[in-house]
């Protein structure tokens, strides 16, 4: 199958690029690379490029959490007070599950950062503005409204459940296991991206790097680094049930039924929704200097991946013309 046309934008020695990976029915049918990866040292764009996957981490921190559940480290229902006694008492009826389906009405931390801050946050110092918040924006439970401060309290809750750090428990649960050897939780300083694509912005008809802003350090939100080959690897656990059993996946990829007919298509690090008429699992993932997209449609056995190193463009809406071509020709 050829994509090159819809990865034109991509194309080049002087621009940030673009891997996809695409796999139907458990074969690898699309692996290819478009552009830089680095556009400063001239390095092109691989399928071995590891690209920053923002939210797309979130469905990873999700996963820890239902192996925390698996081994009865917690419970979905439970309190995350209990893991959590920093946090103020608007909070105490917030769960993990509203955690993960986004429905905990807790206040962004993004809204809170000061304006004269320049040093980038770490987990703990989003813990520390959310507990600075006595309120919440609903009540938990009772509507959707996506949150990266539920999921970096996912990935502390992780840390203090198992007793290690976060990226140390998904390279032992997860990245090991499955073989994904490119992908890292990253933490500047203690480890290292295997072959790192750096994050680049438009501007004045060139590209600028912007690969780093003051929120690029926290982690449970989306702090992986990755490759569309470890991302196949990570479909077919997937598709197998490698890790988690088929009935913990349904519930992952059931979006919670809400009062008062609040909508919300978000399972447990996942939208779930309908394409031209077949379930659809999908994640973006948008910040500073890359942009980055999964579809599943598990019941065609179709998944694709893109990820690029730039602020701008529409990876979903590639992914999603991929899938027309395959599916509805």
């Amino acid at each position: 199958m050829n994509v090159d046309d819809l990865f034109a934008a991509y194309s080049g020695t002087s621009v940030p690029g673009a891997s996809v990976v695409v796999i139907r029915d458990g074969q690898v049918v699309v692996r290819r690379a478009y552009g830089m990866a680095d556009l400063e040292r001239r390095s092109a764009a691989t399928p071995e490029t590891d690209y920053r996957l923002a939210s797309v981490s979130k469905q990873f921190t999700a996963t820890a959490i239902m192996l925390l559940a698996k081994d009865g480290k917690l419970r979905f229902d439970q309190s995350i007070a209990d893991f959590l006694p920093e946090l103020p008492p608007a909070t105490r009826a917030v769960t993990i599950r509203h955690l993960l389906n986004h429905t905990s009405g807790l206040v962004d931390y993004e809204d809170l950062i000061p304006e004269t801050r320049t040093a980038q946050l770490a987990d703990r110092d989003v813990l520390a503005l959310v507990a600075s918040k006595d309120s919440l924006y609903f009540p938990a439970g009772t509507q959707y409204r996506y949150s990266n401060s539920g999921y970096v309290l996912l990935g502390m809750i992780v840390a203090r459940a198992s007793g290690m750090p976060l990226p140390a428990f998904l390279r032992a649960g997860i990245f090991t296991p499955l073989g994904m050897t490119a992908t890292v939780m990253h933490v500047e300083g203690s480890d290292t991206v295997p072959h790192r694509g750096y994050g680049y912005s438009p501007r004045g008809g060139s590209f600028v790097q912007t690969d780093q802003s003051v929120t690029s350090a926290t982690l449970g939100d989306g702090g992986i680094y990755s490759n569309v080959d470890d991302l196949a690897r990570w479909d077919q656990a997937l598709e197998r049930n490698t890790l988690v059993d088929s009935a913990t996946m349904r519930l992952a990829t059931t979006p919670p039924q809400l009062p008062a007919g609040a909508a919300t298509e978000y399972g447990f690090g996942w939208f779930i929704d309908q394409y031209r008429g077949l379930k659809r699992w999908r994640h973006t993932g948008e910040t500073s200097g890359f942009r980055n997209a999964i579809l599943r449609f598990p019941d065609r056995r179709l998944t694709i991946v893109i990820l690029t190193n730039r602020s701008s463009g529409e990876p979903q809406a590639i992914a999603e013309r991929i899938a027309d071509r395959l599916l509805f020709r």
